[in-house]
């Protein structure tokens, strides 16, 4: 029987914040279909979840950084009308600065952060658009916003995620396709250990466990937010920056130099 409230692709589904939104999107029902490169980790939550709420969980098998592994994902959204939703939630992170890291490992970096969601967006809009329905979550960070805080090329990619999600949400008004943009803070998972900053060394005020940030993004999400961002007490703050980006877009290409430029 088809599960009426649709599937829901996850990626990085096999811990942290992924497999947060597999649980909870389980538990409202939602057939899963759960990407990650750990087949062990995979098979496990897929039990769990398939025993705890009854639901259908499918996993992938995949490396996103991989050609091979993007296409196979992209096959499956091309040929699968259940999903409805789709969570570009796999990367990672770097607190190494430029010079002490390796240029490699940065090129990794951007294929998972902004190839991987920006391939498999192009293969669920179309798809979601001709439905009249669906929605796209990207997780991003704070980093977006400043993107010095930790490695720049983290920061650049995660910047990257907040303007195609601006970009997206532009383009997509009127279809029936929602677009939301989540924007962590530190968060409890594994993330730290790989950037080689352990959260353990971290003020405990700063870091908000996987569990309250994808809670929080989800009253986001049934809300109707374009962005979330769990940790901002105010979002006037949120707003004033949306001001003041959207104040300064008209003034920003002139066929003369501004008058400050003048010898």
């Amino acid at each position: 029987m088809t599960n009426t409230n649709g599937t829901i692709l996850i990626t990085g589904a096999s811990s942290g914040i992924g497999a947060i939104y597999a649980d909870r999107f389980a538990a409202r029902g939602h057939d899963l279909l759960l990407v990650a490169r750990n087949a062990g980790r995979l098979t496990g939550i897929a039990t769990q979840l398939t025993e705890r709420y009854g639901v259908s969980v499918r996993t992938i098998v995949a490396d996103l950084g991989a050609e091979e592994g993007l296409k196979a994902v992209e096959a499956v959204i091309a040929s699968d009308d259940t999903i409805t939703h789709l969570v570009n939630n796999a990367g990672f992170g770097s607190a190494a600065p430029l010079a002490g890291a390796k240029v490699e490992d940065m090129q990794a970096m951007v294929a998972i952060n902004v190839t991987a969601p920006l391939r498999l967006t192009y293969a669920a809009v179309p798809r979601f658009v001709s439905r009249g329905k669906g929605t796209i979550i990207n997780i991003s960070s704070i980093v977006a916003i400043g993107p010095e805080v930790l490695n720049g090329v983290y920061g650049g990619t995660k910047s990257f995620v907040l303007a195609f999600s601006h970009s997206l949400r532009k383009e997509l008004q009127g279809t029936g396709v929602n677009v939301q943009v989540v924007l962590p803070g530190a968060t409890g998972t594994e993330f730290w250990d790989v950037a080689g900053l352990p959260a353990s060394n971290l003020p405990s005020e700063w870091v908000m466990s996987a569990a309250d940030l994808v809670d929080a993004a989800l009253v986001g999400l049934d809300r109707g937010e374009f962005a979330t961002i769990p940790s901002l007490q105010d979002a006037s703050e949120w707003d004033a920056w949306e001001a003041a980006r959207a104040a300064m877009l008209p003034h920003l290409s002139s066929r003369k130099p501004a008058d400050r430029y003048s010898a």
